[in-house]
């Protein structure tokens, strides 16, 4: 399994290292069945996150149609209401004054849309979101009528995009998993592994980072739950 992880200006750099380090560390369980790299829309560049100016490198453009993963982050900013950011519509360098909203919508007016839903109507492509990944991929308009969660303050906007929002830690939806905040990167890099690769790989991935992960994984499966 081949796993592209997008970089954006403003992203958030945990939700892009630790499915990059989880993922990686798969590989080398697995005797190599698992390689990562770190891409973009606009190809070779270094990457600015939204975190004290803390810069990644993609080392290739995205390419949607290329089974495997892909991992789409959310971003790292202030958090508040777009209006409340001064200069909010104009583009230029991410700041620490930016809003997680702004740097989120500012994704629309870059390639990353088109070539995400190239991605998602591929048959042999996996698309993951990461904490505010999964409004990027709704803000899109590419998740209508599926479900998937986000971090718990975004559940609304999924809402209002036509979104099933789910309130789990990660949201298997087929082709499409979503993990909530921040740190359900790990949690939902190892679902993957045990996914795609196996429980064993992902294991010992899990052994190795001292880390268990958190949460059923919600699946449309099983019964519907009577309420409480």
């Amino acid at each position: 399994m081949h796993a592209q992880i997008i970089l954006f200006d403003g992203f958030d750099p945990l939700d892009v290292v630790a499915p990059y380090e989880v993922l990686t560390a798969g590989g080398t369980a697995s005797g190599g069945a698992v390689t990562v790299e770190l891409v973009s829309a606009e190809g070779p560049r270094e990457v600015v996150s939204g975190t004290g100016g803390l810069a990644l490198r993609a080392t290739a453009a995205l390419v949607p149609d290329r089974p495997g993963l892909i991992v789409i982050p959310g971003a790292s900013g202030r958090v508040g209401d777009p209006a409340d950011t001064p200069g909010a519509g104009a583009p230029g360098p991410t700041g620490a004054d930016e809003s997680i909203p702004v740097l989120l919508g500012r994704t629309l007016n870059t390639r990353l849309p088109a070539l995400l839903k190239e991605a998602m109507d591929h048959p042999e492509v996996v698309v993951a979101g990461v904490c505010g990944g999964s409004l990027v991929l709704a803000m899109a308009g590419l998740l209508a009528g599926r479900r998937a969660t986000t971090h718990h303050m975004g559940l609304d906007t999924l809402d209002a995009t036509g979104v099933h929002a789910v309130r789990a830690r990660v949201v298997d939806d087929g082709d499409l998993v979503t993990g909530a905040g921040v740190t359900s990167g790990l949690d939902l890099a190892l679902y993957l592994l045990e996914r795609e690769v196996g429980p064993r790989i992902a294991h010992a991935v899990e052994e190795l980072f001292a880390h268990e992960r958190r949460g059923t994984v919600w699946r449309a499966e099983g019964p519907e739950p009577a309420p409480f």
